[in-house]
């Protein structure tokens, strides 16, 4: 897609109007939300329900979902596994705590 470039004037209360060519481009319509991330100074506008796309997770993505279509590489969980995974299932999850012991990637 050709970039566009479109400016919007800050109101005293913090806001602004998304410009038409932005919203059309978004596919964002009235009640719709948009999410904003500030990287290194600039911001990134995106509709709260697209999907970002990453290539080389797409191309990753594609080779497993060939596998599995194919019955290659797929193999039962060992048991132990599985039932701690159920165990663990359902039980809120804190992803900043500290994690003891060795881990293997």
């Amino acid at each position: 897609m050709a970039g566009i470039h479109e400016t919007a004037t800050l109101t005293s209360k913090g806001q602004i109007t998304l410009p038409k060519s932005i919203r059309q481009a978004l596919g964002v319509e009235t009640g719709g939300k948009v999410a904003f991330v500030l990287r290194q100074g600039e911001v990134v506008v995106s509709r709260v329900d697209a999907e970002h796309a990453d290539p080389a997770v797409d191309a990753f993505l594609g080779l497993i979902e060939a596998d599995l279509r194919a019955g290659r590489h797929v193999q039962a969980l060992p048991e132990d596994l599985a039932a701690s995974l159920l165990a663990e299932a359902g039980r809120p999850v804190d992803l900043d705590d500290v994690i003891e012991g060795a881990v293997d990637l």
